[in-house]
């Protein structure tokens, strides 16, 4: 299938978007329905584009909840044999159909082999997360030997804080999102406490500019410009978690870099969520969990990074005997052999049964690459916002209609599949009414509906149905709005 626009003729599968392109989703989508003989709104476009998605059959390697087994879903009002629209991936994804084979596999194998199970089978246990670190590293654009999985995700930014945030005299400050993820926030408070620093004049919070929701890239590099030469540490998200913005990595590491200051970044909402290239872009540090875009499951695996240009030069300051140099670690002669770089900071024997879980989710990953994933992403996101703006756009000329406004930056190299949107209507009256007809998103306060169409396994068609039933939910609290009003009144 091709599309002409202008003198360019554009084949779907092969553009399906490219951030770098100057073709915008919109035009895709408005040609693709032209093409067609329908509106871009017409459902016969969302299973068009789901029929030319060369990645639908990732779906079916998932398991997608029924509406009926929600627990807010009201069964009056849908029918509760369907699948769920499950746009809550950026907060946990979904199940790989294999975790359960996995885990019982090992179960299995301790049952009928005890403790033989560390160096034997398939997965043997002291091993276990070596085996997976490869598909790990090409996700986040890292050499295998600059990642290791362990722990959650605060736990090793804690780790890799105590050996990168070194303040002296003149160089002591972090510098962070004024909104970073609250675990980000307090971790930062605790190290700055733990040198005796006051949090106060030592944290450099980036505040959006009056009346904007998210951070401008000139706005960051000014602060690095103005506060680096005592900033010790920049720690930022990969992609904000409230406001669901991409921050440009490499133009804020080189900035960093160049005042002196170390830069980190928490991945958390990046990983298998956006293109990655961690080692290329010379970041120093980053952490990131595995349970959201990476589908390993509640408390999953977390993974950390330092590049292999610290593998000499930064050591633990925390250290456990997984950090020992493997081929000398069972001699048991407490005389340690430290292994280079982040290999160093490991601390304990992998969980076996989190690695079983986060396999599952690298393995769906591995049938595609991130390249084909952004680009379904890219339109996939796209069309849920063209369905937006079309739909519930504010209309000053008729105050009375609801209206939806997006917070996520419009452009789509500043944003990963995530869309934050706010409502002109309670937004917990909205959020309550897409529960009862079986939508799985979330509300973040203080004001933002967080809905995230994952290109792993949503499809257009669970776009199109979503904006569908925001319809009737936008109806249902405008409805229970107006009587609370008219109750009031007497």
């Amino acid at each position: 299938v091709s599309t002409v626009l202008g003198r360019r003729t554009v084949k779907l599968n092969d553009l399906k978007m490219d951030p770098l392109s100057p073709v915008l989703p919109a035009s895709i989508l408005e040609q693709t329905a032209l093409q067609l003989g329908c509106s871009p709104t017409d459902k016969k476009l969302a299973l068009h584009l789901d029929e030319k998605d060369e990645l639908k059959h990732l779906r079916e390697c998932f398991c997608i909840p029924k509406v009926k087994d929600l627990p807010s879903t009201d069964l009056t009002l849908v029918d509760g044999e369907e699948s769920c629209v499950y746009f809550i991936g950026n907060s946990l994804g979904l199940q790989p159909r294999k975790v359960k084979t996995y885990l019982d596999e090992e179960l299995d194998k301790w049952a009928r082999t005890g403790v033989h199970g560390h160096f034997n089978g398939k997965r043997p246990w002291a091993l276990a997360d070596e085996c997976i670190l490869d598909p790990m590293a090409e996700l986040v654009g890292a050499k295998r030997q600059e990642i290791a999985l362990m722990n959650g995700l605060t736990v090793n930014l804690h780790l890799l804080m105590l050996s990168f945030f070194k303040p002296t005299p003149r160089r002591y400050k972090i510098l962070l999102e004024a909104r970073a993820f609250p675990s980000d926030h307090y971790a930062m408070e605790s190290q700055l406490r733990l040198h005796g620093l006051d949090v106060e004049k030592s944290m450099v919070l980036l505040q959006p500019r009056q009346g904007e929701e998210t951070l401008r890239t000139e706005d960051i590099l000014a602060v690095i410009e103005k506060e680096g030469d005592s900033i010790a540490v920049i720690l930022l998200s990969g992609v904000q978690y409230y406001t669901g913005q991409f921050f440009d990595i490499p133009k804020i590491t080189k900035a960093g870099q160049k005042k002196g200051c170390l830069v980190g970044f928490n991945l958390a909402h990046a990983v298998g969520n956006v293109e990655l290239h961690l080692h290329d872009w010379g970041v120093d540090f980053a952490c990131w969990c595995s349970y959201k875009y990476l589908n390993s499951g509640a408390g999953g695996l977390a993974g950390a990074y330092i590049h292999e240009k610290h593998s000499k030069s930064i050591k633990p300051a925390l250290i456990g005997w997984w950090g020992h140099d493997f081929k000398t670690r069972f001699l048991m002669e407490n005389k340690l052999q430290l292994s280079e770089g982040i290999n160093g900071f490991r601390l304990s024997n992998p969980p076996i049964l989190l690695v079983c879980a986060l396999q599952a989710g690298l393995e769906v990953f591995s049938q595609t690459t991130m390249k084909a994933l952004r680009r379904k992403s890219i339109l996939l996101t796209g069309y849920l916002e063209y369905l937006i703006k079309h739909y519930y756009s504010e209309d000053k000329s008729n105050p009375e209609k609801p209206f939806v406004r997006i917070i996520t930056p419009s452009q789509i190299e500043e944003r990963g599949c995530q869309l934050s949107l706010s409502f002109s209507l309670p937004i917990k009256s909205v959020f309550k009414e897409l529960e009862k007809r079986g939508v799985a998103c979330d509300m973040r306060e203080p004001n933002a509906l967080r809905v995230a169409p994952i290109p792993l396994y949503n499809s257009f068609h669970d776009v199109h149905r979503f904006i569908e039933i925001l319809g009737s939910a936008i109806t249902s609290s405008k409805q229970t709005a107006n009587n609370t009003v008219l109750s009031g009144s007497y």
